[in-house]
């Protein structure tokens, strides 16, 4: 069955010309969000670090981000710096996305990932509290903010949140820090709306960071190495990075309304059959790929410990935002590979194919998505990857 199509015409009414302050345009999902966003024809100012350098490829580079925006640098741990860096800044709506996304490097270095999402949170929320004309706010935390207790269902906006690991502690404490800030500064009957969003496990084409599933696929791919999956069981709720980010702009819309039943937290989660095991997600990723990945999958217990299990409810969403995914499993992960494909051959105009594909996802039902979009070249059909 299709799945019904996204207005964007009524996301372009409500951000066309309006100013947005992002941070973390310099990332995967901040560079995609950059991108969505000039196409709905938003004024954007952008702050973040540079993009992480070491000789691998970023979205932001591949896509030119940097001439879509007002590209600026700075560190959201230095209040002093971020606010020099805003005092120009006079924007209606604040994306902060800027954040340590890595669990595995949270165990490395746990000071910094605190510093970043926790303390660079509140430096953005008080910087928010001083703009004169903003509606308001939406801080992006993570799914991994709730207590998991290796539950089966999954975890509501109402439910405990927690953390065993650093990330996942650093989100929780995120989510307490924009509840104080919404109930301390953002409370009056006209204060502007202060909302955060936590998303499942994102892949899709322009990422590259360490020790996630999909960069390690595409770099063993690459280096004809095999490549080691650990954890080969744990569960995850799976989702192209086109599905949040259509959720994240739909509540934004309703911020910049000024509807105060945006405030708050929020989950934007996929479908029940794209919470699957790590297993099954790398089986189906190799088929729209190629054989050309050579697998090793190890046990759990040689790594740092993370969660067996994690699912997302995200009624909230569909019931108030009329937010639903759109992207069966399979043809997510057939995007994602056709993107990679495209940047390797050489030939493509990156911003423009990652518009394209912006294009079909907005505007064709999500069951014949690929059929006819000439962007991927499909390794073998939806039913064999099945």
């Amino acid at each position: 069955m299709g799945k019904l199509l996204l207005d964007e015409s009524r996301l372009r009414q409500a951000f066309a010309g309006r100013r947005i302050l992002l941070t973390g345009h310099t990332g995967f999902k901040g560079g995609w969000l950059a991108l969505w966003l000039r196409r709905l024809g938003a004024d954007i100012t952008a702050v973040a670090l540079p993009p992480i350098g070491d000789g691998r490829p970023s979205f932001f580079d591949a896509a030119g981000i940097e001439t879509l925006v007002d590209h600026r640098v700075a560190d959201i741990r230095d209040q002093t710096a971020f606010d020099a860096t805003v005092a120009d800044c006079d924007p209606e709506l604040v994306v902060h996305m800027a954040a340590q996304a890595l669990v595995r490097q949270s165990y490395a270095e746990p000071v910094e990932t605190f510093a970043t999402n926790v303390t660079g949170t509140a430096i953005v929320l008080d910087a928010a509290r001083r703009m004169p004309n903003l509606r308001g706010a939406l801080i992006v935390t993570s799914d991994k903010c709730y207590d998991n207790r290796e539950w089966v269902w999954g975890y509501r906006e109402q439910d405990r949140l927690g953390g065993a690991d650093p990330y996942s502690a650093s989100k929780g404490c995120a989510e307490i820090v924009v509840d104080a800030y919404r109930r301390s500064f953002f409370h009056g009957a006209n204060s502007p709306q202060i909302a955060s969003a936590r998303a499942g496990n994102v892949f899709g084409g322009g990422d590259w960071s360490a020790d996630r599933l999909i960069p390690d696929l595409i770099r063993a791919a690459r280096s004809n190495a095999p490549v080691r999956i650990r954890n080969p069981a744990s569960i995850r709720p799976w989702q192209h990075v086109l599905e949040p980010l259509a959720g994240y702009l739909m509540l934004g819309a309703r911020i910049l309304d000024g509807d105060p039943g945006a405030a708050g937290a929020w989950n934007f989660g996929p479908d029940a059959d794209a919470v699957v095991d790590v297993e099954t997600l790398v089986a189906t990723f190799r088929c729209h790929w190629g054989p050309d990945l050579d697998i090793m999958f190890e046990q759990r217990g040689q790594h740092p410990p993370e969660a067996g299990i994690l699912r997302l409810d995200s009624t909230k969403a569909r019931v108030a935002l009329g937010w639903r995914p759109r992207l069966s499993l399979d043809l997510a992960l057939d995007l994602t590979a056709g993107w990679y494909r495209a940047f390797y051959a050489g030939s493509a105009d990156m911003r423009a194919f990652s518009e394209a594909q912006i294009e079909r996802y907005v505007s064709t039902a999500g069951d014949t998505f690929l059929s006819d979009t000439g962007l991927n070249k499909q390794v073998e059909t939806a039913s064999s990857c099945g």
